[in-house]
Order: C-alpha cells, then sequence, then structure tokens
C-alpha cells in the first residue's frame, strides 16, 4: 500500500469529507480491526507503525523536556493544513505546505538541531518524516500521538503568539481521540 502523502485534500473543511472514514477503511483492510466502539490509539498506533516501520518518534514527554532545555535547538513542522494550524499549534512550530518545503525547512536547521514533525494523531507527520528520510535527511523524528496527545495531556498550544487550550479536530472519526473539552468544536 501506498502511504497517502501527509498533507489532505483542500476540499475538507470542519469535518466535512469522508477522510477519516478512508483511512479507517485502510486500516481494517490492512488487518488493523476497529474496536467496537471504534478507533483508539492503540489502533492508531499500531497501524502508524505498521505503515512507517523506518520512521523514528519522539514521545510527548521527550519532546517537552527538549523545548524546556535552553541549550537545545527543536524545530517543529507542522504538517496539518492550514485551517487546522490556525486553530491552534505548537508553540514557534513552522507549517509545511509541501515535502520540499519541509525539506527546505529541515536543510535550513542549526546544525545540531532535533527537528519534530507532528499533526492530528501522528499518521501525516509520520508519512512526512518518512519522505524526508527518503531523501536522505536524518535527524528527523514523529511526534507519538501528536498534536491530539499533546493537548489531551495539557500541554501548552498556542493560535500564534496567544495560548489557547483547543485544537482543531480533523474530522468526525479522528476528533473521538481528542478529548471533548479541547475540541475546537464537534466534528
Amino acid at each position: 500500500m501506498t502511504p497517502p502523502p501527509f498533507a489532505t485534500s483542500p476540499d475538507r473543511r470542519r469535518g466535512r469529507g469522508n477522510r477519516g472514514a478512508v483511512i479507517l477503511a485502510l486500516l481494517v483492510l490492512t488487518g488493523c480491526e476497529p474496536p467496537p466502539d471504534g478507533i483508539s490509539w492503540t489502533l492508531v498506533e499500531a497501524r502508524i507503525r505498521e505503515a512507517f516501520p523506518g520512521v523514528p518518534s519522539i514521545d510527548t514527554a521527550a519532546l517537552s523536556e527538549l523545548l524546556e532545555d535552553p541549550a537545545r535547538t527543536v524545530v517543529l513542522i507542522d504538517a496539518r493544513e492550514a485551517e487546522e494550524f490556525a486553530v491552534s499549534h505548537l508553540d514557534g512550530a513552522l507549517r509545511a505546505t509541501s515535502i520540499e518545503h519541509a525539506a527546505a525547512l529541515v536543510d535550513g536547521a542549526p546544525a545540531g538541531a532535533t527537528v519534530v514533525a507532528y499533526c492530528s494523531v501522528g499518521y501525516r507527520s509520520a508519512g512526512l518524516v518518512a519522505e524526508l528520510r527518503a531523501r536522505g535527511l536524518t535527524d528527523v523524528y514523529n511526534l507519538e500521538g501528536s498534536i491530539f496527545r499533546w493537548a489531551n495531556e495539557d500541554r501548552p498550544l498556542y493560535r500564534g503568539d496567544v495560548a489557547v487550550r483547543r485544537v482543531h479536530p480533523f474530522d468526525e472519526t479522528w476528533g473521538v481521540l481528542l478529548e471533548a473539552e479541547r475540541r475546537a468544536y464537534s466534528p
């Protein structure tokens, strides 16, 4: 199975469209049966590991420690669409508009920087990291659980320079992984 590009269709707006349902169907077709009550973190993480086995990852606690260390430089790449990024993002994150743009961000990172990509749950960003690594770029990591897990753990989120507490829920399928009080709207 060819992984989808990290950016999603511009036709999806505020939960409309069926990308979540398509990805859920792919999970089922590739042997990842959803639990009776729907999608789960266990299912998502298993599918990401299966689809992108060579992609190194970093968990939210380790990223938080890196961001707090003044001796470390961290470059955050947001692989979500513009409307998702506009709701909230990690502090200082740069939104990649294409694989070429993401590669330029990695190439332009200071020597010794840790580059971490994220999206909603980690699937799109894992695809981005896989593409960057296929181009020979190293020292790029996928954030496990991405912004949904980050938000669910009450870690800092921003809209520009303003601290916020809510995240774009992507759609009705994936939005269930984001705690209800963290959703910018109900998908």
